[in-house]
């Protein structure tokens, strides 16, 4: 059974977008080094939905503008339970290995660099989190985001795997 992902609108949304990283990148030519750059985006509502976006360019501000309109197109819907993710996370990208665990109320965000980033765009306001193998800052981020669309609301698993929906439990027999 595959799911179909539902695109979300970030037209209906109030985002606020964060610059993680600027990265320049030099291309050794005939006629010497030619620069451009990238520049690594998050963005989200504080709400539950976060994206993150890569823009290339030959300048900074339009590096930066395309990262946002590919932010705003990768938004995905994190589960919230209260101010913290409902249970623990593991992921891998490329080298970069990224734990997320849920915290009591009053702790924080216990993270840093591109994980605190997309933590905070996602409105997740206690978590506990380890960063471990690259340091790379775009790769971070998106282990980041991969964990964060791996996990699922357990109320409705929990449904699915009964094979019911929360309106079929509320109807009584008379």
């Amino acid at each position: 059974m595959k799911e179909v992902l539902t695109r979300i609108d970030p037209t209906v949304l109030t985002l606020s977008d964060k610059l993680v990283n600027i990265n320049r990148v030099a291309k050794v030519m005939k006629g010497g080094k030619r620069l451009s750059f990238s520049a690594l985006v998050v963005t989200g509502d504080g709400h539950g939905h976060v994206g993150i976006g890569l823009g290339k360019a030959n300048e900074v501000p339009v590096a930066i503008s395309k990262a946002n309109a590919t932010a705003r197109k990768n938004l995905i819907k994190v589960p919230l339970i209260g101010t913290t993710i409902p249970y623990e996370v593991r992921v891998k990208f490329g080298a970069a290995y990224v734990l997320l665990k849920p915290a009591a109320p009053g702790t924080g965000i216990i993270a840093g660099g591109s994980v605190r980033a997309v933590l905070e765009a996602s409105g997740i306001k206690d978590i506990l989190t380890k960063s471990m193998g690259s340091s790379n800052r775009t790769n971070v981020a998106k282990a980041t985001m991969l964990a964060l669309s791996r996990l699922k609301n357990p109320k409705e698993e929990l449904a699915k795997r009964k094979g019911t929906t929360q309106v079929e439990e509320t109807v009584t027999d008379d």
